[in-house]
């Protein structure tokens, strides 16, 4: 009978860390997906690393930003963390 309480006990505890780590880091990783498969030129974005800019060009693994005036640089797309939708919307 004790056999039956601690796995019972195992799969409570693999369910709360199934919808407590797991799920919403898989819910992250199709948003960040979805982010960089909508990326187009004229779109504000921000990379990981802080840096705001434009998207100019989208390449195969890289997009080619806008970050000032004949400023431009090339990031990995994995590295923009989101598009600055409220920029956006004031354009």
């Amino acid at each position: 009978m004790q056999q039956y309480g601690t796995i019972l006990y195992l799969l409570v505890l693999v369910g709360i860390f199934y919808f407590l780590i797991i799920r919403p880091q898989q819910k992250r990783q199709k948003q960040h997906q979805q982010t960089i498969a909508s990326l187009e030129p004229n779109l504000s974005v921000t990379t990981i690393g802080g840096i705001l800019g434009t998207v100019v060009k989208v390449k195969d693994k890289t997009v080619i930003l806008k970050v000032a005036e004949n400023v431009k640089i090339e990031v990995l797309k994995s590295s923009i963390a989101y598009i600055n939708k409220d920029e956006e919307e004031n354009k």
